[in-house]
């Protein structure tokens, strides 16, 4: 399969191709993995009965996967990246300033899943886990620098894989565990449940600075509603699947689950060839969501290099190296880390989630409600185009929507002040989404000067 040819630049429509279809897989896949199954333990650990825990990830999924669908609806019709996107409402400069931090948190997962996929390896492979994370860190660069259509290719993998191994994890979970003996113990509290639906919505909106990238080969025809339907439900089936397998085994297992998450599921699902079968699932499944942390890092550099040089493309060798830089700073990090290191890192990379909810409501609040999709395609690469340098008012709104959400935050770094008084529940994301969203519609719909209708690259006018 030989290796993409385009970065940043918009794809030309005689270069377009797939079906909504390959949305559905892509997200299942890259959703049913061992991270998702720690988020939904998380909500169990955290005191929530698994009664109330699993349809609060539920809710949470469902209304962050409304957002990140709504993202992945954009690609077809621009066939633009989805940070390039971001142009038209901060400008051209301004989308550095959200960018950096974007590549900061994608980083940091690449990391971490690079861990505990490193430790499916190393039982795979019967070696350490610095070599393990050193293999599954090339084979993240093999697919990474192939690009778009290996990665869907392992979406689809993954997405057979992950059904077949966590619903053989699902079985075993409920024939050897008496798991209705653990559900229903303890009454609804309205501080846990609030939060696990923060940990739902929160997986969900992580998703939202890079999905476009992976629906922006799609033919410009392709429906909007079909591209929103097929990302929803496979984001959202696969997160809760794994989510609540995560919530029913936090909750048998209790304190053995979370110090060794890989272990227990090997260990859970029996004998030394199912196990190893097990193994394997988690490889499939971080390595499909890996390439993308991976491959939107590196669209991330590349959009913050070229808004200052003004190139609208890279060579090949350029995407290469970026890509196997950003992976081997990942894959330094993983090996250099300590088990601490590792949890304060998470931590700091939860909190950075703040920057993505004002993010993601300007996105769609200008493309879908004030400019009505339609954008000035060649202005996105063009400082002196009509997007300018800088947008003052996205990013005013935007550094507001990140302000207004610190009273409510509820971290291991910062907990605040109205979170206390709420039980340590995390509603920041919900006031984030709301107080942005209505502050930039008010303010930009005054001042917003859209094109009568999308003007396209020449070679695609």
């Amino acid at each position: 399969m030989p290796a993409e040819r385009r970065t940043i630049e918009a794809v030309p429509d005689a270069e377009r191709h797939g079906t909504p279809r390959s949305q559905f897989t892509l997200w299942f896949g890259a959703n049913m993995q061992i991270t998702a199954i720690v988020d939904g333990a998380l909500s169990v650990v955290f005191g929530a009965d698994p009664l109330w825990a699993i349809p609060a990830l539920l809710l949470g999924n469902v209304l962050g996967g409304v957002v990140m669908a709504l993202h992945s609806a954009q690609g077809p019709r621009l066939g633009v990246p989805q940070m390039i996107s971001s142009r038209a409402q901060f400008g051209v400069y301004g989308a550095v300033l959200p960018l950096l931090l974007v590549i900061l948190m994608y980083l940091g997962f690449a990391a971490t899943g690079s861990v505990l996929a490193g430790q499916a390896v190393a039982a795979l492979l019967h070696v350490g886990t610095a070599a393990g994370i050193l293999v599954f860190g090339a084979l993240t660069a093999v697919v990474a620098v192939t690009g778009y259509r290996l990665i869907h290719v392992a979406g689809r993998v993954a997405t057979v894989a992950g059904a077949l191994g966590l619903g053989y994890l699902m079985v075993r979970l409920f024939t050897r565990y008496d798991v209705g003996a653990h559900v229903g113990v303890k009454g609804f509290e309205a501080a846990t449940f609030l939060l696990a639906v923060g940990l739902g919505a929160g997986w969900q909106l992580t998703f939202g600075p890079y999905v476009a990238d992976y629906s922006r080969y799609l033919p410009r025809d392709t429906s909007a509603r079909a591209t929103f339907w097929c990302t929803f439900a496979g984001s959202v089936i696969g997160s809760q699947w794994a989510m609540t397998l995560g919530a029913l085994t936090a909750a048998v297992a209790g304190a053995a689950f979370l110090p060794d998450q890989v272990g227990f599921l090997g260990e859970l699902a029996g004998p030394a060839f199912p196990a190893f079968l097990v193994y394997l699932v988690i490889v499939v499944g971080k390595l499909t969501v890996n390439c993308l942390n991976a491959y939107g890092g590196f669209m991330s550099v590349l959009t913050t290099v070229t808004a200052f040089d003004r190139r609208p493309h890279v060579a090949p060798g350029v995407r290469a190296a970026s890509i196997t830089g950003f992976i081997a700073v990942s894959l330094a990090i993983a090996l250099a880390a300590s088990d601490d290191f590792l949890t304060h890192f998470k931590n700091f990379v939860l909190l950075l989630l703040t920057v993505f909810t004002p993010w993601s409501a300007i996105n769609l609040v200008d493309y879908y409600l004030i400019s009505r999709e339609r954008v000035d395609i060649p202005a996105l690469y063009d400082p002196a185009g009509r997007y300018g340098r800088w947008n003052v008012t996205a990013l005013a709104c935007y550094l507001l929507g990140i302000v207004v959400q610190v009273p409510f935050l509820a971290t291991a770094l910062y907990t605040g002040a109205v979170t206390e008084r709420l039980g340590g529940a995390d509603v920041s994301w919900i006031v984030g989404l709301v107080a942005t969203s209505a502050l930039y519609w008010l303010w930009a719909r005054r001042s917003a000067d859209p094109p009568a209708a999308t003007v396209r690259p020449a070679a695609d006018a």
